[in-house]
């Protein structure tokens, strides 16, 4: 039997566990975490850090694993890399070149500049005339919003600046135009053999900036409403930039604004976007991601079958799919109600859960705020606005009180302004 190592025990991780177990595959995972809900099913886990390479490798030697996946977080990809290098297995990121620069946001600014793909104005602290307010600061390498700020203030910049310091990764800050006011837009590519192929492009829509949710995503709609505009303007110098990166194979995805007639980017990723999407592609495709993901592990080869071929992917058949994030104000979970009718909702491909009945829940305006994942697929755009307003009209959250924790519904109006009915 095949021994596959999934590195992070998240719940975007169940899945692939589900799903080697099902392909008849031993699976192993590991994390930190003692409660990790990917480690509750797997075949075998272990309390090591995903950054403590040495000993994962000293365990994939001794348990004699055949492949190492972790396609959904950031940062398990550099991990990935030399773990699977360093044990020879498959590992679609082929070089450090091409894990640093779609996990460093400096780094990714740099390669956009040189193949001529936009990006957020970005300013220097060295330079302080040169800063137009209002501006972003996050950290240089983090993850889920955490450590973003918006200044309208030098006072606030240097206070902005030393949070994000402290979160982020490799102890850097980097301070952008804010660009709030714009469309955030996202797309994924698949590549296998060198070809690509984009599998998604999502609208994300943030939360009020009245309820302080301004850095929430708090829904993403597929396919975005700028894909064409996204097609015929921005992916060939896209394009360019990663095959100048010599990608091959797997998974990259990346988030940006629209700015007028291009998009002015902001994150990368070697890896599949932070949700469930591919469970829902595979509805509406019949191809199913993962498993191409944990063959690819095993064999090194991503699309033997060219099941990718041929087809428009980005439309998804005319149909349209929504990500609902439910967000939550501080308080603790008394009851969840509405789960059920959710369920027996046909629109309802499936959801998650972060929160649970019992768990404290405080406020801090990043993706801790979200209760979980809703995923939605309408026949066609009509049919899935009913679906979401049906959702937000039956899921509540309850405290010890009866007082609603849930607020900050995605707004049904402001998609229709801005999506086209196909």
């Amino acid at each position: 039997m095949k021994k596959l190592l999934v590195l992070g025990g998240a719940n975007l991780h169940v899945k692939v566990v589900k799903t080697a177990k099902e392909m008849g595959i031993y699976t192993i995972v590991t994390d930190y975490l003692n409660d990790s809900p990917a480690k509750d099913i797997a075949d075998k886990s272990y309390n090591i850090d995903v950054k403590d390479i040495d000993s994962i490798v000293d365990m994939c030697r001794k348990e004699k694993v055949d492949g190492v996946i972790g396609p959904y977080i950031d940062p398990c990809q550099r991990p990935y890399y030399q773990i699977c290098h360093r044990i020879g297995v498959p590992c679609y990121i082929d070089t450090w070149e091409q894990v640093f620069t779609l996990t460093d946001k400096v780094a990714f600014k740099k390669a956009c500049i040189k193949n001529g793909v936009d990006i957020i104005p970005t300013f220097n602290l060295a330079h302080p005339e040169s800063i137009v307010y209002p501006v972003l600061v996050k950290p240089g390498e983090s993850r889920g919003s955490r450590g973003q700020t918006i200044c309208e203030s030098e006072d606030e910049l240097k206070e902005a600046i030393k949070l994000a310091e402290t979160v982020s990764d490799n102890g850097k800050a980097i301070i952008e135009k804010y660009m709030g006011n714009k469309n955030d837009f996202s797309m994924t590519y698949i590549f296998a053999d060198g070809k690509a192929y984009i599998t998604r492009t999502s609208d994300r829509y943030l939360g009020d900036a009245d309820l302080h949710l301004e850095k929430v995503g708090i829904g993403t709609v597929s396919p975005s409403y700028f894909t064409q505009k996204y097609i015929k303007g921005v992916h060939r110098p896209i394009l360019k930039m990663l095959r100048d990166l010599n990608i091959k194979n797997g998974p990259v995805f990346m988030q940006g604004f629209v700015d007028g007639d291009t998009v002015r980017f902001y994150d990368p990723g070697y890896r599949f976007p932070g949700s469930e999407f591919d469970i829902m592609f595979e509805r509406v495709w019949g191809i199913n991601i993962i498993k191409m993901m944990i063959e690819f592990a095993l064999t090194g080869r991503m699309d033997p079958e060219h099941k990718l071929e041929g087809k428009n992917l980005t439309y998804l058949k005319g149909k349209s799919i929504v990500t609902l994030f439910p967000a939550m104000k501080s308080g603790k979970i008394a009851q969840i109600k509405g789960l059920k009718e959710i369920e027996a909702m046909p629109e309802v491909a499936g959801y998650t859960l972060r929160h649970h009945v019992g768990d404290m829940v405080s406020f801090t305006g990043d993706v801790n705020q979200r209760l979980g994942e809703f995923d939605i697929i309408g026949e066609n755009y009509l049919d899935l606005i009913r679906a979401i307003t049906a959702v937000q009209d039956v899921l509540h959250v309850l405290d010890e009180n009866g007082n609603e924790l849930l607020f900050g519904n995605l707004d049904i109006g402001k998609i229709k302004t801005e999506r086209i009915i196909m």
